[in-house]
C-alpha cells in the first residue's frame, strides 16, 4: 500500500486498519489547520482592544500563520514522506494543541504573532500528512471517495470556523478561538495515536534544505517589507530594498532548483501552460479571498457595529452562491472547456471585490449580500478547472507534486492577500484620517487602528473622531478591494493568455471525477 508500514503503531502490525476511523481523524486534524486560517479574523477587534495592537501588528497576527504555513508546507510534506506521516501528524498536533494552549495567556501583540507563527510551523506538517495518509493507508478502490471527504472537509472548515469562533465571542473573549484549537487538535492527537498506522518512503529523494532556507527567507522579507510598508512609506529606500531583497532571494530559490538533482518544485513544470495557469489562478483568487475575509471581518463589527457572530453569519451569502456554482462547474469545464467558464470565475470575484469596495459606514447590507454572491458565485466557478488544470497537468508520478502546488498556492496566495491588502488598508486608514486639534496621544491612538481610534473616542467623549476614523477606514478598504479585484482580473487576462493554444474540447462526463472535481472545488469555501 504505497510504501505503508503499520510495524511502528502501538497495538501492533497484526492490527487491521479501521479506514473510518482513519478518515475520521485525519479530517478533524485537517479541520483544525484549515479553521485556524479564518477563524481569528472575527477576533480581531478584540483582540486590538485587549493587546493594544496597532493595524500593522493585526495584520502580522494574522498573516504569520499563513506565511510560516506556505513557507515551510513543501519541506514539510517531504519529511513527513521520508520520516513518517503519523510522527508528522502526532509531533505537529501536539505542538498545534501546545503553542494555541499558551496563546491563551497571553496579552503582548509581538508573543502573539510569534506563536501563530509557531502554529504555522505545525500546521505545515499537518496537512500534507493528512492526504498522504488517506492514499496510502486506503485501497485504491476506496480512496476516490475518501479524497472527497478530505476535500470538503478542507472546504468547510474555513466556513465553520468563521461561525464557531463567532458563537464562541458571544460567551467569551479572543482566547476562546484558542482554546477550539486545543480542543480540536487534542481530539485529533489522541486518534492519531490510537488509530492511525505509520506510513513512509525511506527512499524518497534527497532533503532540499537549500531551497527551503531560500523559500522561507525570500518569502518572509518580501512579506515583512509589504506588511511594514504603511509604517515606512512605500516609496522609502527601506521597503524598496526590503521588496527587493526578497524577489532576488526568490531568484535566486528558482535557480537552485533548476540546478539541484532534487528540488523541492522543479520550476520547469511552470513551463506547462495548464499548470502555470492553475497554479497562477489559485494564488491570486485566494490573494483576494483571504485579503477580503481580513478586512471585511473589521468592516463588519467595527465600522456597522455587528457582533461577531453576527459578522460570521453575515458573509454565508458567499457560501450560499459558491457551493452549487462548484458541483455545477466541471460539468460546464466538460461541455464548454475550461477557458470560458474559468476566466468568467475570475471576473466574477473581481465584480463582487468592486461592487463591496463601494460599502461605507451606513451602506445597507444589501450592497454587501450584492457583492458577496458574485465573489462566491466566481470562486466556485474558477476552482474547479484551476485544480483540475494542476492535476491534469502531470503524470501520475507527479501527482503528490501537484497535490503539494495546490495547497502551496493556496497558502502564498492567502499570505500575499493579507499581507498586500491588509498593508493598502492601513495606509488607506492613516492617510484619510484629519487629526488636526486632537491631542496627541488620543491622535497616535487613532492612528494606529480603528479599534483603538473608537476606544479612544468613547473614552474621551470625541464621538466625531469616531466618525471620521469610521469613515476613514471604509476608504482604506475601498482602496483594498479595488487593488484584490485588480488581481482578479489580472489573474483573469493571464489565464486567458496561457490558455489561447489548448484547443477547447468537448469530452463525456465522468460524473465520478465531476463529483471528485467538485469536492476539491469546494475548498476554496
Amino acid at each position: 500500500m504505497n510504501g505503508l508500514n503499520v510495524s511502528d503503531h502501538p497495538d501492533g502490525p497484526a492490527r487491521a486498519v479501521r479506514h473510518g476511523a482513519v478518515l475520521a481523524v485525519t479530517s478533524v486534524a485537517l479541520a483544525t489547520v484549515v479553521s485556524a486560517m479564518a477563524s481569528l479574523n472575527v477576533a480581531l477587534p478584540d483582540i486590538a482592544r485587549d493587546t493594544h495592537a496597532d493595524q500593522t501588528q493585526l495584520s502580522w497576527i494574522i498573516d504569520a500563520y499563513s506565511l510560516v504555513f506556505a513557507s515551510l508546507l513543501l519541506l514539510a510534506a517531504t519529511l513527513g514522506d521520508r520520516f513518517g506521516r503519523r510522527k508528522a501528524l502526532l509531533g505537529g498536533l501536539a505542538v498545534f494543541a501546545g503553542v494555541s494552549l499558551a496563546a491563551t495567556f497571553t496579552t503582548e501583540p509581538v508573543v502573539l504573532i510569534a506563536l501563530r507563527g509557531a502554529l504555522g510551523v505545525a500546521a505545515a506538517f499537518i496537512m500534507p500528512a493528512t492526504l498522504s495518509t488517506i492514499t496510502s493507508t486506503f485501497p485504491r478502490a476506496q480512496q476516490a471517495r475518501a479524497v472527497s471527504v478530505w476535500a470538503a472537509v478542507a472546504g468547510a472548515s474555513a466556513v465553520l470556523g468563521l461561525l464557531a469562533s463567532g458563537a464562541a465571542l458571544e460567551l467569551w473573549s479572543w482566547r476562546s478561538v484558542f482554546w477550539l484549537n486545543v480542543v480540536l487538535a487534542g481530539a485529533a492527537l489522541v486518534g492519531t495515536y490510537r488509530f492511525v498506522p505509520e506510513s513512509a518512503q525511506p527512499e524518497s529523494k534527497r532533503i532540499d534544505v537549500v531551497g527551503a532556507a531560500l523559500t522561507v527567507l525570500g518569502l518572509g522579507i518580501l512579506v515583512y517589507s509589504v506588511i511594514q510598508a504603511p509604517e515606512q512609506g512605500w516609496a522609502s529606500v527601506r521597503t524598496l530594498v526590503g521588496i527587493a531583497a526578497g524577489l532576488v532571494t526568490l531568484a535566486l530559490f528558482v535557480a537552485w532548483e533548476l540546478r539541484y538533482p532534487h528540488p523541492l518544485l522543479d520550476p520547469r513544470l511552470f513551463r506547462r501552460m495548464p499548470f502555470a495557469a492553475g497554479s497562477l489562478s489559485i494564488t491570486f483568487q485566494f490573494f483576494a479571498f483571504f485579503g477580503f475575509i481580513f478586512v471585511v471581518m473589521q468592516y463588519l463589527q467595527l465600522v456597522r457595529g455587528d457582533s461577531a457572530l453576527v459578522a460570521a453569519v453575515s458573509v454565508l451569502p458567499m457560501s450560499a452562491a459558491m457551493i452549487p456554482i462548484a458541483r455545477l462547474s466541471p460539468r460546464l469545464v466538460a461541455r464548454r472547456g475550461a477557458r470560458g467558464p474559468w476566466c468568467v470565475g475570475l471576473v466574477l470575484v473581481a465584480t463582487g471585490l468592486f461592487i463591496m469596495a463601494g460599502l461605507s459606514a451606513d451602506s445597507s447590507y444589501w450592497l454587501l449580500v450584492a457583492g458577496l454572491v458574485p465573489l462566491g458565485a466566481g470562486m466556485g466557478l474558477a476552482m474547479a478547472p484551476a485544480t483540475a488544470a494542476i492535476t491534469d497537468a502531470l503524470p501520475p508520478r507527479l501527482q503528490n507534486v501537484g497535490s503539494a502546488v495546490n495547497d502551496l498556492s493556496r497558502e502564498l496566495g492567502g499570505a500575499l492577500g493579507i499581507a498586500v491588502l491588509g498593508s493598502v488598508l492601513s495606509a488607506g486608514y492613516r492617510s484619510h484620517l484629519d487629526l488636526d486639534g486632537v491631542p496627541a496621544p488620543v491622535a497616535d491612538a487613532a492612528r494606529s487602528s480603528l479599534a483603538a481610534a473608537n476606544h479612544a473616542g468613547n473614552a474621551t467623549g470625541n464621538l466625531s473622531l469616531i466618525d471620521q476614523a469610521r469613515d476613514a477606514f471604509a476608504s482604506g478598504m475601498h482602496l483594498a478591494l479595488v487593488s484584490g479585484g485588480a488581481a482578479a482580473v489580472v489573474a483573469a487576462v493571464v489565464v486567458a493568455l496561457l490558455l489561447r493554444r489548448t484547443s477547447r474540447t468537448r469530452v463525456p462526463v465522468d460524473e465520478q471525477r465531476v463529483d471528485a472535481v467538485s469536492a476539491v472545488a469546494r475548498s476554496a469555501r
